[in-house]
């Protein structure tokens, strides 16, 4: 057993008309949960909303941080706040951007924030980078409740994916370490996605409904939603709705083309019901379902297009199966007449399922049959948490436990003792945190939290790496860690605010780092790897905040350093053609960089806005084999990127536009795990790319509006860094929008 105790204090059109009629007849016919997208006017009674799913959003804006600082958000201290006193970077991407721009997946819904890169390995994948950290390393929130599991994989990985951005009315972003208020894994940044709520409360019986279609032509996709509301009087309220996706063939630039291989289906469904005991009291329950049907991960196999250089693979399907079941209750209770004001206690049970379809030519390329394996898992995981706040003499307290209790089957068609991870196998990751606000004088508040956490992991099949026998892995962590941040008011009027501190993080092995038997990189493939210990993180941050009628500024400068890092080494073995690599703790180094977002009003209803971010980072590593430590540039370190948009609003806010050039520069800071990453690193790094966007929007009347976008105009052939296919060419969305 081993115990760590640190006390870190023209584009082609693919579009048969039937498509769009079946998208929307489907998301109608499933009917379950999702409220409509609120514009300027329209507000949600927030008494009648969960706690923790604050519905009031800002006034239309172009980009997320500008709503960050003019709405109220629960994820960056656990308790409603607003952004601008808070001392972290923060930024939301409200229910008005999600509409007008159109994002495709949860993951690209992100792409517009300062500090984050979207790395796709495939159509149907997307994983955030935040702050130069992805997969188990950032924490992904439904209503609090961790769609993190143990079984998440190291870099980039699809599940975020499985979140359906149409039932989402807000995503919430932290930046930075949380591991004092959301546990291990909450290390490059933390992701709150706060689902929709029944539409209006009132006198008695309210129905209302929504009918959402959007298509694209470089996506060659259609997606189509339908949904119901129910409320009565101020006591119950009913939300289920149904989404079917579509996609075909990604569409690239003009040189690429048509990128075969890379099309999928998709569909979801959820409900959600309140019931209000008393005006402060509300039980909430929620029923999320997604299935996603043959996800290719195209730049493994034959069909692969090379770009710049990149390789292609040599398998001839590649497809993944998904489905991702979240169902919890909770109580949320406010102004309580007790030694607490506040008390929200959630339940919840989620089950992910995933199953990889590959087949290979025959050994070695000569005749016989092709070589098929299937595997996959299923991770039933069960959860609770409890949290309270308390108005003391030392502060407002906010403190709770969280629990997650892993259950993991995993098998393989090729090896009868796992599958990708450990058979029969749990994991139990247990954590108590307390955070304290404090004023100090007129214009200081310190905030002040820390954390207990024990993880312990039990693997009852596991294949040994050396023997190929059946062994058994049984280990556990414990860590305390700390944080303390403040937020200095400049001015009496407050519009200027001075934000830092210092915050640790913590992220023990999970069953991928100990069991995982599987393909990692291109050519690679990772075997077991027992006596792993915890990584340790520890953040500087320092930053601005701005907030004026006409003018909002974020910006930050961030310092992270990094402590036995897990991290992938060669052992110099081949395993059917691969390179075995496992894993040892043996990552220092750091990862710095600058955010800034701003917005400024520059005439009646003109508005100027940009985000610029600039990041490094080295990491130890073994380049070879050999025992010999080198310090490289991380993985898929975010290239310098900017953006800069102009937006039209007409002054009765039924028309919109807006014109947004993104701008990367090249990439070509690689590591040597980088470099060998050829199906998707091109040699030298990957291109910088120069993109226009003009997109806007027409609210034809309180029940209907209509978006239109026309992306990438230049038709510029290019791909997010470290992505295993290039992004739409020349790209036409449409969207129509309908309550009733």
């Amino acid at each position: 057993m081993n115990q760590v105790q640190p006390l870190y204090l023209d584009t082609q059109v693919d579009l048969p008309v039937l498509r769009p009629l079946v998208c929307i007849f489907i998301a109608l016919g499933i009917l379950l949960i999702e409220p409509r997208a609120y514009g300027r006017d329209e507000l949600v009674d927030a008494r009648h909303s969960a706690p923790d799913a604050a519905q009031t959003d800002a006034p239309l804006s172009p980009l997320p941080h500008r709503t960050t600082l003019n709405t109220v958000v629960v994820t960056a201290t656990r308790s409603e706040a607003n952004p601008f006193d808070t001392p972290y970077s923060v930024d939301v991407v409200s229910a008005d951007r999600l509409r007008d721009a159109g994002f495709r997946t949860t993951p690209e819904a992100l792409r517009e924030v300062p500090g984050v890169m979207v790395q796709k390995t495939a159509h149907g994948q997307g994983s955030p980078f935040i702050r130069g950290f992805t997969g188990f390393r950032n924490v992904l929130l439904i209503d609090g409740i961790r769609l993190n599991n143990s079984v998440f994989r190291d870099g980039p990985n699809q599940y975020w994916n499985t979140v359906d951005p149409l039932s989402v009315q807000r995503l919430e972003v932290v930046k930075g370490p949380s591991s004092v208020l959301y546990g291990s894994d909450a290390i490059g940044g933390t992701v709150n996605a706060i689902t929709r709520s029944p539409y209006t409360y009132g006198e008695g019986r309210q129905v209302g409904g929504r009918a959402y279609y959007r298509v694209s032509s470089a996506e060659n996709s259609h997606t189509g939603r339908g949904e119901l509301s129910f409320t009565a009087d101020d006591a119950f309220g009913f939300l289920g709705g149904g989404t079917g996706k579509h996609f075909g063939d990604l569409i690239g630039g003009d040189d690429i083309g048509r990128q075969p291989d890379t099309g999928y289906d998709e569909y979801d469904a959820d409900f959600k019901t309140e019931y209000l005991l008393d005006p402060d009291t509300k039980l909430v329950a929620l029923h999320q379902r997604v299935r996603q049907n043959n996800v290719p991960r195209t730049h493994r196999t034959i069909f692969a297009k090379s770009f710049e250089g990149t390789t292609v693979g040599s398998e001839l399907q590649r497809d993944l199966d998904q489905e991702r079941e979240l169902t919890f209750i909770q109580l949320h209770a406010e102004n309580v007449d007790s030694f607490f004001d506040t008390f929200r206690v959630s339940f919840s049970h989620q089950r992910q399922s995933e199953t990889r379809h590959r087949i290979r030519p025959p050994s070695g390329g000569g005749p016989g049959p092709n070589r098929v394996d299937i595997q996959g898992f299923d991770v039933d995981t069960f959860g609770f948490w409890a949290q309270l706040e308390s108005q003391s003499p030392i502060g407002r307290l906010t403190y709770g436990v969280e629990y997650y209790h892993d259950n993991v089957n995993s098998s393989s068609s090729s090896n009868p003792i796992q599958g990708p991870v450990a058979d029969d196998a749990t994991y139990d990751l247990l954590g108590l945190f307390v955070q304290d606000t404090v004023p100090v004088g007129d214009a200081i508040e310190l905030t002040l939290g820390g954390r207990y956490t024990y993880a312990r992991a039990d693997a009852n099949r596991v294949q040994d790496p050396n023997t190929g026998n059946p062994i058994s892995i049984t280990d556990d962590w414990n860590s305390v860690v700390g944080s303390i941040r403040a937020v200095y008011h400049v001015d009496e009027q407050d519009h200027w605010n001075i934000f830092g501190g210092v915050s640790q993080g913590f992220r023990a092995p999970n069953l991928s780092d100990l069991t995982r038997l599987d393909t990692a990189r291109s050519n690679e493939i990772e075997t077991p790897s027992p006596g792993l210990d915890p990584e340790y993180f520890i953040s500087f941050e320092a930053g601005v905040k701005a907030n004026y009628d006409t003018f909002t500024l974020q910006a930050a400068y961030f310092y992270t350093d990094i402590e036995d890092m897990i991290v992938r080494v060669p052992t110099g073995n081949l395993i059917g053609g691969d390179s075995e690599v496992t894993k040892r703790n043996a990552g220092d180094g750091f990862v710095q960089g600058v955010e800034v977002g701003a917005s400024m009003q520059v005439y009646p209803q003109w508005t100027l806005f940009g985000a610029l971010t600039w990041m490094e980072g080295e990491v130890d590593t073994f380049p070879t084999s050999a025992p010999v430590v080198t310090r490289e540039p991380m993985d898929r370190v975010m290239p310098l990127t900017g953006l800069v948009g102009l937006r039209w609003d007409h002054p009765d806010n039924r028309f919109w536009a807006e014109a947004v050039v993104t701008l990367a520069d090249k990439q070509d800071k690689l590591s040597t795990r980088d470099q060998s990453d050829t199906q998707r690193i091109p040699p030298g790094g990957t291109p910088g790319y120069e993109l226009l966007t003009i997109r806007g929007g027409w609210h034809v009347n309180d029940n209907v509006t209509l978006t239109l976008a026309i992306e990438n105009i230049l038709d510029e052939d290019y791909r997010i860094h470290g992505s295993g296919q290039n992004e739409p060419g020349r790209n036409l969305v449409f969207a129509v929008d309908m309550t009733f």
